[in-house]
């Protein structure tokens, strides 16, 4: 195991197969930013854990016995506004995965492909960056043809056209640096508009602004 650095994130992994968390924990425990510093069995225990430490992030499975992931996740967003939430899962399912974005989570990792992706998908998460897999970006994809075909408009015009210029880029995954390069101001007049964007849509992080973006036409979904 790699010493974790001093400011490691915090890490709540909850699952209810003891061999899963291990393997997880091993995945974690090898970069020195990322630290498990609690874990839970089941969804009620996640939120007892998430009331007596100190947390950055919760990766939680979706199946759990007392209370899903998906159910921990709602009241560990509600318990605690600034936690991220990861759902690390086997089931390669559309409808999870919606449920999962509108629980709060802002991403979602096959167990398949966890050595491969756990790592990276909590460093976007504390990035304030979604990490979608393949098959989800796929599913919000059909979503947004699904919502063309039945008539629905993209959202009117509230944003000014500097404001639909930073919410374009920050959608394309563009960091406040490179945006402020690109539209030749300040980095912290980029962190304005971003502040302003989130107040005047009423989202909440990086994520809702991107399918925000993709609804309005300003990305390619």
């Amino acid at each position: 195991m790699t010493v974790p650095d001093a400011n490691a994130i915090r890490i709540l992994l909850a699952d209810d197969h003891a061999l899963v968390r291990r393997g997880v924990r091993l995945i974690l425990h090898q970069e020195p930013d990322l630290h498990v510093v609690a874990e839970a069995g089941d969804g009620a225990e996640a939120l007892d854990m998430a009331r007596s430490h100190d947390l950055d992030l919760a990766v939680l499975d979706i199946a759990m016995p007392r209370l899903t992931g998906l159910q921990a996740a709602r009241e560990l967003v509600a318990l605690r506004p600034g936690l991220r939430v990861l759902m690390l899962t086997m089931h390669d399912n559309e409808q999870y995965f919606f449920q999962a974005l509108k629980a709060g989570a802002c991403g979602y990792v096959l167990k398949s492909v966890a050595d491969r992706d756990l790592v990276a998908a909590c460093r976007a998460a504390m990035r304030d960056e979604p990490f979608l897999y393949p098959g989800a970006v796929t599913a919000l994809i059909r979503n947004y043809l699904d919502r063309v075909r039945h008539g629905e408009e993209a959202p009117d015009r509230v944003l000014t056209p500097r404001e639909e210029e930073v919410l374009k880029l920050v959608a394309e995954g563009h960091s406040s640096k490179e945006i402020a390069e690109i539209l030749f101001i300040s980095v912290k007049t980029v962190q304005r508009h971003r502040t302003n964007l989130l107040h005047k849509l009423g989202l909440r992080d990086r994520l809702e602004l991107t399918r925000y973006a993709i609804r309005a036409g300003l990305v390619e979904p």
